[in-house]
C-alpha cells in the first residue's frame, strides 16, 4: 500500500492519518445506524452497516499491519472519539424522526394551546391534578425538526412551563407540522396533506 515511501513518513505519519480518517468514517455510519434502529428504520440500517463494516474490512486490515506506534495508536483513539461526535452531530442536522412534547402548566393553557395550534401543531390537552394543584398537560406529536420552533412558542407563551420531549419509535397516524401543505388536485382542490 506504501511500498516506495520513506518508512519513517510512512509509519510516523501516513499511517496515522489513514487510521484517523478511517476510523472517522467508519465510526460516524456506525453511531449513525445505531441512531437508525433505535428509530426502526428497518432498510437503512442495513445499508450503512454494510458500508461499515466494508470500511472496517478493507482499510483497517491493511492499515493494521503498520499500526504498531504511539501516533497510530493516537490516531485510532482520536478517529473513534471524533466519528462518535460526527455522527451525532450528523443526526442532530439531520433531524430525523417524530417527537412527543409533553408541556405541562400550572396556568390555564388556552393561550399557549391557541397558539401552537395557529402554528399548525395538532395538541391534545388534558386537564390534570398537579403537587400545587391543577394544571393542563399538553401533547403534540411533532417532527424533530419543528422542536426549535414548538419551544420557542412555549417560552414565549408561558416561559414557566415544564416540558419534556421523547423520541417516538412509531405513530399510527402522520404527524401535523406546520411544513406540511395542501396538494391540490388537477381540479384545483384540496387533497392530500403532503410534506414540503
Amino acid at each position: 500500500m506504501f511500498e516506495g515511501y520513506d518508512p519513517d513518513l510512512v509509519a510516523w505519519v501516513l499511517i496515522p492519518i489513514v487510521i484517523f480518517f478511517s476510523r472517522v468514517a467508519d465510526v460516524t455510519i456506525g453511531t449513525l445506524r445505531i441512531v437508525f434502529v433505535s428509530k426502526g428504520w428497518k432498510r437503512i440500517a442495513p445499508v450503512l452497516g454494510f458500508f461499515e463494516v466494508l470500511i472496517w474490512i478493507v482499510a483497517m486490515s491493511q492499515i493494521l499491519k503498520y499500526a504498531n506506534n504511539w501516533p497510530s495508536y493516537l490516531a485510532w483513539a482520536g478517529g473513534f472519539a471524533v466519528g462518535n461526535y460526527i455522527g451525532l452531530w450528523l443526526e442532530e442536522v439531520l433531524a430525523i424522526g417524530n417527537l412527543v412534547i409533553r408541556i405541562i402548566t400550572a396556568k390555564p393553557a388556552d393561550l399557549l394551546l391557541q397558539h401552537l395550534r395557529n402554528a399548525g401543531y395538532g395538541v391534545t390537552s388534558v386537564d390534570a391534578q398537579g403537587s400545587q394543584g391543577d394544571v393542563n398537560i399538553l401533547f403534540a406529536l411533532v417532527q424533530r425538526r419543528d422542536l426549535p420552533e414548538i419551544v420557542q412558542i412555549v417560552k414565549n407563551y408561558n416561559p414557566n412551563a415544564f416540558y419534556t420531549i421523547e423520541d417516538v419509535r412509531f405513530s399510527s397516524e402522520k404527524v401535523f407540522s406546520p411544513r406540511m401543505k395542501v396538494k391540490k388536485n388537477v381540479f384545483g382542490l384540496g387533497g392530500v396533506r403532503v410534506g414540503k
